[in-house]
């Protein structure tokens, strides 16, 4: 059996190379599996990413992915004082990071579809705001990207996701604007669903992100992007700024809580700061 620190900046599950599990054994790794998720769905979004990597190997385990489940759950243990608070107070935006821009030239005069059969709207409206990142080909075999977002209706945590893209991006930017695509697909759903539940949504949704020629290419009427492959998930993107769906805005990398969804980070202070900025009470004894 492998003995290796979970957090060894060394170790990748994807490289192992150590016995697979037999057949027993393997069943009790999907079954823990099982388990990891059922508490992520719980909230337990500081160990979203770790989950969802380990998730892939269930097909076929091995000894060190199994050990690393040990880990996880020791971890759990040492630090199971977590609370996700719904605070429903607004958050406190600074609107000069989000700057919008007329987009008339490329798009006409658009704004967001609305359903005819919407119910009428009740209630005071919340702000939707999110952190998405990526982290570019960080898949050592397939050098697939990972996406990690998050969504915060007013001050509460709503919504969190760690998945690995479906294609291989050349560039970080390339992967940064798939993740972005992913992040408007789902808001897109978001405010259809709160529509229909009569909620009231006429402003845009804040998005914060670390890259920043994504951003420029997304909040900036006059950039260009050619290639065909992306440029259909970059005018995706620039339409719902155009619509007034959503805009863009930087958060740098340090700041950036999705962070903690895209890699597994070592227990620093950094990684600590940020989970404790959605978990209550995640390091207290």
């Amino acid at each position: 059996m492998l003995r290796r620190n979970f957090n060894e900046s060394q170790y990748r599950l994807e490289l192992d190379i150590s016995p697979e599990l037999q057949t027993v054994d393997a069943g009790y790794y999907k079954s823990l599996i099982g388990v990891l998720r059922w508490i992520v769905e719980m909230g337990r979004v500081d160990i979203c990413c770790k989950v969802s990597m380990m998730s892939s190997f269930v097909a076929m385990p091995r000894e060190g992915h199994q050990q690393q489940l040990y880990h996880l759950f020791a971890y759990l243990k040492k630090h199971h004082n977590a609370r996700v608070v719904f605070d429903l107070t607004y958050p406190d935006i600074d609107y000069s990071k989000f700057e919008q821009q007329s987009w008339t030239k490329f798009y006409g005069e658009i704004a967001e579809e609305l359903s005819p059969d919407m119910p009428e709207t009740l209630g005071k409206e919340f702000i939707m705001q999110a952190f998405v990142d990526a982290d570019h080909a960080g898949d050592m075999t397939t050098r697939r990207s990972r996406t990690g977002f998050l969504i915060y209706l007013n001050c509460a945590l709503t919504y969190f996701m760690s998945k690995k893209q479906s294609t291989v991006e050349t560039g970080s930017f390339r992967s940064e604007f798939m993740a972005m695509k992913q992040y408007c697909e789902y808001i897109r759903g978001l405010h259809y669903k709160s529509r229909m539940m009569g909620i009231p949504v006429t402003n845009p949704t804040f998005i914060a992100g670390d890259n920043k020629s994504v951003l420029w290419n997304t909040s900036t009427p006059d950039s260009i992007l050619k290639k065909k492959s992306n440029s259909i998930a970059y005018h995706f993107v620039r339409e719902g700024a155009a619509r007034n769906e959503r805009i863009t805005g930087y958060a740098n990398t340090a700041q950036n809580p999705a962070d903690i969804l895209t890699k597994a980070l070592k227990l620093g202070e950094n990684n600590k700061r940020k989970a404790s900025s959605m978990l209550y009470d995640l390091y207290t004894s």
